[in-house]
């Protein structure tokens, strides 16, 4: 098991290895709540949740679970303000705890509710998808979205522990696993040649704890340096503006890491196409990208996309910080003002 501690406004542990699910009980419990309540949608509960629970009732806690439906739309003020009544029926106080168990939007979810709940409550993180476990169960991004735009609404909440057990992976879907393996590009390009030739020699799925723990560490490197995203860590968000776009002009039925493919590959081609990087930077981000078979076109029109950018909540002041390739391993935050957005998108094969 490899641990990797991150010093933010809380300091926690991240724990990456195989089989760590039966020991999650005990290292729950390690934390002192007083109650706990398990979050997870339905296609995630009755695979891990409910074994979870069990354990967690055996080893003397008191447990209750909250089920919702799987899927982004699921991650909005509606299912939020549902927990949240659970919780306060239950009599849910600030000693107890909250347990995400599944991928983004149920740490998203989660996370949000243990930030506002009596004005923050613990909470755990048991990512069981790639996407996950290599970025958003880290660092402390909770939120829900509104009708006009995603992650609208959120605060910057640290969780209290954060399980990775490589073995939940196994039962993720082909497009589920290939979501994650994006995050996981993304990480390559900003800041780690040697990570992006590892994955290209060997996929990801055959070395999940090699690539969780050096996802994990580079992103422990931004929070602790730059914990509420106000400069550096904005370096996370390459292919995430237009991306976001992407999922927004789908009523979000492309997977996020599907939709920041989309985006890492018309950002990186539209910076070649301006001159900012090369064509080989822009083949190698393709040739990554297809090599997991990822998509790597928006297909929505560039006017659907300038409306979805312009409410993103990363443009401020008339203008978005667009993430750009120099080269693999290097990237710079390039501000662009909303006028200019047409052109980037126009180059980045936005029709």
């Amino acid at each position: 098991m490899k641990r990797i501690e991150i010093n933010a406004s809380e300091r926690y542990e991240v724990l990456i290895g195989t089989g760590l699910l039966e020991d999650a009980a005990g290292l729950i419990k390690a934390l002192g709540a007083g109650s706990l309540m398990t979050v997870s949608d339905d296609n995630v509960y009755p695979l891990y949740g409910e074994k979870l629970n069990r354990r967690l009732s055996d080893a003397g806690l008191r447990v209750s679970s909250f089920v919702f439906p799987h899927g982004e739309k699921s991650k909005n003020l509606r299912v939020y303000g549902e927990l949240l009544e659970r919780m306060c029926g239950e009599g849910f106080t600030r000693s107890d705890a909250v347990i995400a168990v599944g991928g983004g939007v149920t740490g998203d979810l989660a996370g949000f509710a243990a930030a506002t709940y009596q004005r923050g409550i613990r909470f755990v993180q048991i990512p069981t998808t790639l996407l996950a476990a290599v970025d958003s169960s880290v660092g402390g991004k909770t939120g829900v979205d509104l009708e006009n735009g995603k992650n609208q609404v959120g605060s910057f909440h640290q969780p209290s522990l954060v399980i990775c057990d490589a073995d939940t992976l196994k039962t993720l879907p082909e497009e589920e696993y290939t979501a994650g393996c994006a995050e996981v590009i993304k990480y390559a390009v900003i800041g780690s040649r040697a990570l992006y030739d590892g994955i290209l020699q060997t996929p990801v799925k055959e070395q999940y704890c090699g690539v969780i723990g050096k996802c994990v560490e580079m992103k422990r490197d931004f929070v602790e340096k730059d914990e509420f995203d106000r400069g550096l860590r904005m370096m996370l968000n390459f292919g995430h503006t237009f991306g976001h776009a992407a999922e927004a002009c789908s009523g979000y039925s492309i997977l996020h890491g599907h939709a920041v493919a989309m985006g890492m590959a018309a950002v990186t081609k539209a910076a070649a196409e301006l001159g900012l990087c090369s064509d080989r930077v822009y083949g190698d981000v393709l040739k990554i990208l297809e090599k997991y078979g990822l998509p790597t076109r928006i297909p929505f029109r560039r006017g659907e996309m300038e409306r979805a950018i312009s409410v993103d909540k990363k443009a401020a002041g008339g203008a978005v910080r667009l993430i750009v390739p120099e080269r693999i391993g290097k990237c710079v935050i390039k501000p662009v003002a909303m006028s200019e957005i047409g052109l980037w998108l126009e180059k980045g094969g936005v029709g």
